[in-house]
Parts: structure tokens; C-alpha cells; sequence
């Protein structure tokens, strides 16, 4: 019944409460462990937050419970580590209800965390939902896993923010079961009904006809996930036109009359220069101010991230525009620390074009060749060699959900996971940040 949760765990069920007690320092898992995420959307097809863990997960299958509270207590530790890595997404946290006693608990950031709860067989209802009450004084929100058998559960869904079900594990009649059943239920929180585990887009349809709010699995990698026509938003060839007038020679005046050839561009670069996102001391007006206050390196970057903003975008434009934005800053966080000497928009560079291709669906090469970029960064993306290829491979690898990759291509760039995983948090909330302001 649970195998998909052990899956999302990395896991089997928690044995009960009082089996086990916070583990000593001396005997906890070890810290130098990747971090993965995992994104979660709303009904809109848009990205609402993702989930959290750990890469070594699917080593775990057979822990014991002491082992498994560890590991939860490994994964708060290392969210714990970057407290400016929250700002706008949700954090889902999955951990088992034996370990809402640790400290590492009392460390989390008090906004934007969902405690995935899975109960332990066990679980006293009295304890589990005085604890469920403190975390919602400090604002954390709690979800619960669909457990109906466990003798707390009917209880403690009643203090849920969301109620969570594996639609991998169960059959289409209990998913709408549950469904009906949490809407009708009495309390005087709303709960939001996520679905995990959607591997299809006919599951995910089927989750929403059942009023479900959130959904998480492999259906937004589903090549059918993104949008079905391949033009593309008729604003990039503008845009790409501009980034190369901006990295060329032209003069302002012709830079500022590139952009008057569509309205509605000069809007949205004007809107986006002016968010909050980028944290500009003074309004700009016009892009001939934008190069002055600016200059060109940066306004470089700022359009080659409007570059990625996509218009009614589908799951799989989500995790384009999400994957080339946290490339390109995760790239610059560790350039930061690898290369203090070197400047850094190289790096972010790097790491947002490298979905260029995709983005544009021709052949990245034939894009690049076209735009004036430095040779190190067409080195790093067309042929994985010189200064940044090493950081790119690490950035692209945290995509993935394989461990020997992320492990091969860290030690290669000489970088701790701890680093990975901090410079990983940063950057999935500085892409969330800066999507915000995207219509």
C-alpha cells in the first residue's frame, strides 16, 4: 500500500512514537548529502513550491526507525543550513511523525514550510496533535498523508492544511474516496488536497476533475507537459535581437529603438526592470537609462532571463523556465566562492543559455553562433570544456535524480555538497523570486 510513499520517503513507515528517541550527535547519518527537489503545481499549471529531500533516499528502503529519524533529521539539518533560501514557493518537507520531537524541527523558518507527515503506526493522537497546534503558533503548515487504518489519523487530518494522497499507491475509486471525503469533512481549517506521485497527464486529469489543488510527479516531465505549438512567444526574436544590439556596438539610440518596434515588449522590459526582484534603487524609464544605470553586462543578464519568461505556460514550460533561471544562479553562487577573482555573469550565463535550445526548439549552436558571447561560455555549452564546464555539469546535474551523476560531477568541480545543496536552495528561491513578477 505504501510503496509509493516509500518512495517519496525514502523509507519504510516509522515505527511507533515511543520506540525511538532523538538520535545523538555521534550517531547521526552523515551531512554530506545532495539535496533534490521535486516540483509540485497548482491548478493553473503553474509551480506552488516543491519537495524536499535528500539524494541518498533511495538507500534507505530498509531502515530501521532509528535510522529513518536520523535521515529526517539530516534533511531538516541541511534546509536548516541556508536560511535565505525561502522566499516566495512552499517547502513540502516529508518526514515521519516520530521525529516532529526533533530540534532540527524548532530550527525551520517559520513561512512558506509544509511538514509532510506520514504517521507512525503507533502515533498517539493527543501527542501528534499538540504538536501539529505548536508548529501552527510558529506558522508552519502540516500536511498529512492518507492513513486511515492508523488509529491517530482521524483525528489528526482534522488539523491538516493538506491532505495528501500517493496516486501511484491506490486506486482511482479510493483517490476520489478521499477526495469527497475531505471536502466533506468538518474543521475549521481549509484543507488543500495534494496529489503525489501523478505519473501521467490521464492521472493528473483525473486529479483534477476530483477538485484536488496540488499535484507532484514525473506527468510535467511528460514531453505532452509542455505546450503544444512550437512558436513560441513572438516577443523572443525581439528580445534576441536586442541582446545582441546591447552586446554589440550599437548605440543607445538604436538599442531604444529596437524595443519601440513592439509596444508591448517595451512594457514588459520595463516592468521587469522595475520589480522589486531586481532591487534597483531608481525607476527606469527607458532602455537608454537601463544601459546607463545598468550597463550593458547587466542588462545582458536581465534580458536574457526575460528571454525565458513564457506566456499561459504548461508544466513542462514551468520546469524550462525554472531549471535555465536556477542553472544560471546556482552557476554564479559557486563561481562566487570557486572564483572570487573571475566575474561572475559568465557563469550565470552559462547556466541559463544552456536551455536555450530547448527554449527556442532549434539547435542551441546555431542560436549561439548567432549572439556575441564570450568563448569560454560557447566552449562550456557546445563542446563541455574550459572554466565552466565543471559548474554546468554539477548545475544540470542536480536536475536529475541520479546520485553517481551529481557525486561524479561535484568532485570534478571540486565542491562539498553542502556547498551544492546551499547554493541549490538560493537559487530555486531566487528563481521563484524573479518569476513572481512574470504575467
Amino acid at each position: 500500500m505504501f510503496n509509493g510513499l516509500k518512495k517519496l520517503f525514502g523509507g519504510k513507515p516509522a515505527q511507533p512514537e515511543g520506540a525511538t528517541t532523538a538520535p545523538n550527535r555521534e550517531t547521526r547519518a552523515p551531512s554530506n548529502q545532495f539535496l533534490r527537489r521535486e516540483a509540485i503545481f497548482d491548478r493553473n499549471n503553474r509551480l506552488s513550491g516543491h519537495i524536499f529531500r535528500l539524494q541518498e533516499s533511495s538507500t534507505l528502503a530498509n531502515a530501521d526507525v532509528a535510522e529513518q529519524t536520523r535521515f529526517d533529521e539530516t534533511l531538516l539539518d541541511t534546509l536548516n543550513a541556508s536560511k535565505d533560501a525561502w522566499n516566495t514557493s512552499l517547502a513540502f518537507i516529508p518526514m515521519s511523525s516520530a521525529s516532529l520531537g526533533l530540534s532540527a524541527v524548532d530550527n525551520l523558518k517559520t513561512s512558506n514550510i509544509v511538514l509532510l507527515i506520514q504517521l507512525a503506526p503507533d502515533a498517539e493522537a493527543d501527542i501528534v496533535c499538540e504538536a501539529i497546534d505548536n508548529l501552527h503558533e510558529r506558522g508552519i503548515q502540516i500536511g498529512v498523508f492518507r492513513q486511515p487504518k492508523n488509529p491517530a489519523f482521524g483525528r489528526v487530518i482534522q488539523l491538516a492544511d493538506f491532505a495528501a494522497i500517493d496516486i501511484g499507491g491506490h486506486d482511482p475509486d479510493t483517490a476520489r474516496d478521499f477526495s469527497a471525503a475531505v471536502r466533506a469533512s468538518p474543521g475549521e481549517r481549509k484543507k488543500r488536497l495534494l496529489a503525489c506521485n501523478v505519473e501521467t497527464l490521464d492521472d493528473l486529469r483525473f486529479c483534477q476533475q476530483w477538485h484536488f489543488d496540488t499535484f507532484h510527479g514525473k506527468f510535467a516531465s511528460s514531453p505532452s507537459g509542455a505546450r503544444n505549438d512550437n512558436t513560441g512567444d513572438p516577443h523572443k526574436s525581439l528580445l534576441l535581437n536586442m541582446l545582441r544590439l546591447v552586446q554589440g556596438e550599437a548605440e543607445n539610440a538604436e538599442i531604444a529603438d529596437a524595443m519601440k518596434q513592439d509596444p508591448l515588449l517595451s512594457f514588459r522590459v520595463l516592468r521587469y526592470l522595475n520589480s522589486p526582484a531586481l532591487g534597483l534603487t531608481r525607476r527606469i524609464d527607458s532602455l537608454e537609462q537601463a544601459l546607463v544605470i545598468l550597463g550593458r553586462q547587466r542588462l545582458t543578464r536581465w534580458l536574457s532571463v526575460l528571454l525565458f519568461s513564457v506566456r499561459e505556460p504548461h508544466f513542462g514550460d514551468w520546469l524550462l523556465v525554472e531549471n535555465a533561471l536556477t542553472r544560471g544562479r546556482l552557476m554564479e553562487s559557486l563561481g562566487e566562492q570557486l572564483m572570487p577573482d573571475t566575474g561572475h555573469d559568465p557563469l550565470f550565463l552559462t547556466g541559463i543559455f544552456s536551455c536555450l535550445g530547448e527554449l527556442l526548439h532549434r539547435p542551441l549552436g546555431d542560436t549561439l553562433n548567432e549572439m556575441l558571447l564570450a568563448d569560454d561560455i560557447k566552449l562550456a555549452l557546445l563542446e563541455r570544456q574550459g572554466p565552466y564546464a565543471a559548474l554546468l555539469s554539477v548545475a544540470e546535474a542536480c536536475e536529475d535524480f541520479d546520485l553517481e551523476r551529481i557525486k561524479g560531477a561535484a568532485i570534478q568541480a571540486g565542491v562539498a555538497p553542502e556547498m551544492v545543496n546551499r547554493a541549490l536552495l538560493a537559487a530555486t528561491a531566487w528563481a521563484s523570486e524573479v518569476t513572481e513578477y512574470w504575467e
